[in-house]
């Protein structure tokens, strides 16, 4: 018995040719290249300094970035900003976006608070064009990327976030070589029992990434 081919799912149709980041700003709120768009109150681009030598790529828009349409503008953004403060890096020169631009949750019913929800390889992968295109925009001299999600999403399925964090690390992405270093996502360090701990941990990180561009 044939089975109906699996739908694919990219954003490229939807990433416009030549355009700067305000034009992909704008074209990624038409974005259907997943059916996440379905759900989320609107696209969440990335924002900051389109000259920044850091960029920071998480895993996807929460509950205040969809409601605001700002990446990290939550209590994790919060604290990252007050993490690279004291690594040396200034948020404010840094371009901050996620691999996947829309909010993906669960609810139980209408009103109820929304439960984040990790996206899957294949949204992962259909998002894509749109980081690629944001990397070729920023340049950056330098990605930090903030979890497993993020990870997977540059650097491939077999990325493991605990074996490569606080180290700087060269890799072909979307035909640039770039120089990254892993580390965790903000919101682990809110979720985690030594809360003091992981901050540290992700400053520590944080530094490796301020050493590196100096």
């Amino acid at each position: 018995m044939s089975t109906a081919p699996e739908e694919q799912y990219t954003a490229e149709p939807f990433v416009p040719d030549g355009a700067d980041l305000d034009g992909l700003r704008r074209a990624a709120g038409e974005c259907r290249g997943c059916p996440l768009h379905r759900d989320a109150t609107q696209t969440v681009f990335g924002a900051g300094d389109a000259r920044a030598r850091v960029m920071l790529v998480g895993e996807q828009p929460g509950d205040q970035e969809d409601r605001q349409g700002k990446p990290f503008v939550g209590p994790a953004g919060k604290l990252l900003d007050r993490a690279l403060a004291e690594a040396g890096i200034d948020p404010g020169e840094a371009y901050v976006t996620n691999a996947v631009k829309h909010f993906k949750f669960t609810q139980a019913e209408p009103r109820k608070r929304r439960i984040h929800k990790a996206p899957s390889l294949r949204e992962t992968t259909a998002c894509g064009p749109w980081l690629a295109a944001e990397l070729a925009l920023v340049e950056p001299e330098l990605i930090v990327v903030l979890g497993a999600t993020a990870g997977k999403a540059l650097l491939g399925s077999s990325f493991r976030v605990g074996e490569v964090r606080g180290t700087v690390l060269e890799r072909e992405i979307h035909g640039r070589a770039e120089r990254l270093v892993p580390t965790v996502h903000p919101s682990s360090v809110l979720r985690a029992d030594d809360r003091e701990g992981a901050y540290q941990g992700l400053v520590a990180d944080l530094r490796v990434a301020a050493r590196a561009l100096s």
